[in-house]
């Protein structure tokens, strides 16, 4: 009596003959379904982000809204209103020096600020340090840290952050030529988003 054995007329295919055919194993299976769960969760989580980015820009003044033109006082001791800067685009970055976002993000406005001058861009970086020692505070941040910053500072009242709905640091806007919002962002920004808002706006 002799032993049948697998691929033998009449007797049960082997694993490597199963796997043969058209049909995936059970590991290729198994891949798979991780493949369409990781897929899935990649897109809950996109939509959670827009989600959120959505939320926190219903927060801030609206697009259209003209910028107030009362004067703040700017590093040097002068006065500047944003109704001055009519004619440019406006980065307006509420920041403090005690914002550890606001300190990261801040070479990058600079940066940015310099390189899109030409175009027609103006950087205004609005300190929210509490006054009447926020010009010490900066003064102090300006030489120590980042001289380059010193042009572009200005000192905004409890009633320019209201007016924009600042209640966390940092908050960016873009303003029109015409000192209309046109962009808004609640958050620190990478240097490439910063240079595609930029970008945007210069367009409007």
């Amino acid at each position: 009596m002799t032993e049948q054995r697998n691929g033998d007329a009449g007797g049960q295919p082997g694993p490597e003959q199963a796997g043969a055919g058209g049909g995936q194993g059970p590991e290729r299976q198994g891949w798979s379904k991780v493949l369409l769960v990781v897929t899935a969760l990649l897109g809950l989580a996109g939509l959670g982000y827009l989600g959120v980015q959505e939320a926190l820009r219903a927060r801030l003044a609206s697009d259209g809204t003209t910028a107030p033109s009362m004067p703040m006082q700017t590093y040097d001791g002068k006065k500047l209103s944003l109704s001055d800067l009519r004619g440019k685009v406006v980065m307006l970055d509420f920041w403090a020096t005690w914002c550890p976002p606001c300190q990261a993000e801040m070479p990058h406005l600079i940066k940015l600020a310099k390189e899109y001058e030409s175009k027609g861009l103006v950087f205004v970086a609005a300190s929210r340090d509490e006054m009447p020692d926020a010009p010490l505070f900066v003064e102090e941040f300006v030489i120590s840290r980042m001289p380059e910053l010193a042009p572009y500072v200005v000192y905004a009242p409890d009633e320019m952050a209201a007016a924009f709905q600042v209640t966390a640091l940092p908050t960016l806007y873009f303003l029109d030529r015409e000192g209309r919002v046109v962009d808004a962002q609640r958050g620190a920004l990478s240097e490439d988003a910063l240079r595609a808002r930029i970008e945007r706006a210069l367009e409007q």
